[in-house]
């Protein structure tokens, strides 16, 4: 996809973060933003900034996890611009411990988010993307977790390899009948972002007795998450590593640092048949 003026991308997770420098890259190419989230008031606040920016946005609060809040959403795209030619699967959420630690509910949050967060938004835009017949691109974050493995953060990994298994099936599913639409599965590295502190829109149904998860783990992996990203890179390298792969038609975005060493290790590992070992690289 190379034409983008006029065009309209659908953006979840787009008030703050890689989502909001998504939004913000895209209406820099002269895109109708449509920006999804959760977070009420800082939806409004990322929607009015684009908007005073001279961009054309909608924001829609919307749940990821529950298939008729992007359904509305859906609808919400196609009556205000009529049309979406970009579809960036993007919200996620996080938490840490050990895997027999974890609550079900935990296991359930993260799937509900990450997994099927993208699956809804599949199931929604993808028939009717099709159908219009014009060039698309989708983008579903991952992380490069997809790729690797770190302990303590166990039902992270399986949310975000599953959202690379599933990326992965879309990309040949469309290279079978609607080859206009690409695919790229976006897999950041340790970036600027609020996603440790992705508890503050957990919900209810989460978040009763017992369902939290408060172990010396969990703590570690919080307190890790909290600090790298910190120091991570901002949020506008991935949109700008987003916009390149739409334009290259590439599907893996990944890291270029340490974490594709360790991504690399993990194959080797796998083609030796030998059990996994501990690899951290060198920032």
């Amino acid at each position: 996809m190379q034409d983008f003026k006029n065009r309209t991308a659908v953006v979840t997770g787009a008030a703050s973060g890689i989502g909001l420098a998504m939004a913000e890259l895209f209406t820099a190419e002269g895109m109708n933003i449509v920006l999804a989230d959760v977070e009420v008031e800082a939806l409004e606040s990322a929607t009015a900034r684009i908007e005073a920016g001279g961009g054309r946005a909608l924001g829609v609060v919307t749940d990821v996890s529950d298939d008729e809040s992007v359904a509305a959403l859906a609808d919400a795209a196609y009556g205000a611009f009529g049309s979406v030619h970009i579809l960036c699967n993007n919200a996620g959420v996080i938490v840490g411990g050990a895997s027999w630690e974890n609550s079900v509910a935990d296991y359930r949050w993260l799937l509900d988010v990450n997994v099927m967060g993208i699956a809804n938004g599949l199931r929604q835009f993808v028939p009717r993307m099709i159908a219009a017949g014009e060039p698309g691109h989708i983008v579903n974050t991952a992380s490069m977790a997809a790729l690797t493995t770190m302990p303590f953060s166990g039902v992270y990994s399986l949310s975000k390899a599953a959202a690379l298994s599933l990326s992965e099936c879309l990309y040949k599913e469309l290279q079978a009948v609607a080859p206009q639409i690409g695919v790229s599965v976006l897999c950041p590295e340790l970036i600027d972002t609020g996603i440790a502190s992705a508890a503050r829109n957990r919900p209810a149904a989460y978040a009763g007795d017992g369902d939290l998860t408060e172990t010396e783990s969990s703590k570690m992996i919080h307190d890790a998450v909290t600090e790298h990203t910190a120091g991570g890179l901002d949020p506008g390298v991935m949109a700008a590593r987003v916009l390149q792969g739409i334009k290259d038609e590439k599907f893996y975005l990944l890291a270029e640092d340490f974490w594709k060493d360790i991504a690399f290790v993990r194959l080797d590992e796998i083609r030796a048949e030998a059990n996994p070992t501990m690899v951290y690289g060198e920032q």
